[in-house]
């Protein structure tokens, strides 16, 4: 080996790791507290992120995407989407600046329903309740730790809607690979909340 080729063979090794590592996190975070789902009716809950300017921003036209990919093929009148997300700002809520990009940039013609008075993750699931009870499946969409937040506390609020949970299509191999690393931290430290069940560790892992 090359003089001076170490550092950077170790850098690599170390990078390779950091992705593979935040790559199979976030894959396991996609898969806790989802079941199979076998009831009529889809709801796909798309979780808004604090948009304060009047365009919405790159991680709720993103979510948008994630949430419009995860409807079931062929659901017709039975499948929905609900944006979830209050006002940050001055100007339009979460929710109808979401709205707003499926609708004109994304040209989606499906059923859409608000939920625009939320500004916690707490609120986001209190206030979609209502808009569920009929929902045989239920996918929520987000960032995999804060979706799998969310699941948990529908969980804690309503365990009958939560056993109708399924798994969205908010995580793929690859897809926001940069920033992974970073958002596996970040997903750890909002998932402290959560007991080790919640967040599908053996409960004996608390002790540690």
């Amino acid at each position: 080996m090359r003089r001076g080729t170490g550092p950077v063979v170790a850098g690599a090794v170390v990078v390779a790791s950091a992705l593979a590592w935040s790559e199979w996190l976030n894959w396991r975070w996609s898969r806790t507290l989802v079941g199979t789902g076998a009831g009529a009716g889809e709801a796909v809950v798309v979780l808004g992120y604090r948009n304060p300017r009047p365009a919405v921003n790159a991680v709720n036209r993103w979510r948008v995407r994630a949430g419009i990919r995860s409807l079931a093929a062929g659901g017709g009148r039975e499948t929905c989407l609900i944006l979830s997300g209050g006002t940050t700002g001055d100007g339009a809520t979460e929710a109808e600046l979401m709205a707003g990009y499926a609708r004109s940039v994304l040209g989606f013609d499906g059923t859409v329903l608000l939920e625009d008075r939320s500004t916690t993750t707490w609120e986001n699931i209190t206030n979609v309740i209502p808009l569920l009870e009929d929902a045989g499946r239920i996918k929520i969409v987000s960032q995999p730790a804060h979706a799998l937040k969310a699941r948990a506390y529908l969980r804690r609020q309503r365990p009958d809607l939560a056993e109708r949970l399924v798994r969205a299509d908010d995580y793929r191999p690859g897809e926001w690979l940069a920033a992974k690393p970073l958002l596996a931290l970040y997903g750890l430290w909002k998932l402290r909340v959560l007991t080790a069940g919640e967040r599908g560790a053996p409960a004996r892992a608390e002790a540690r």
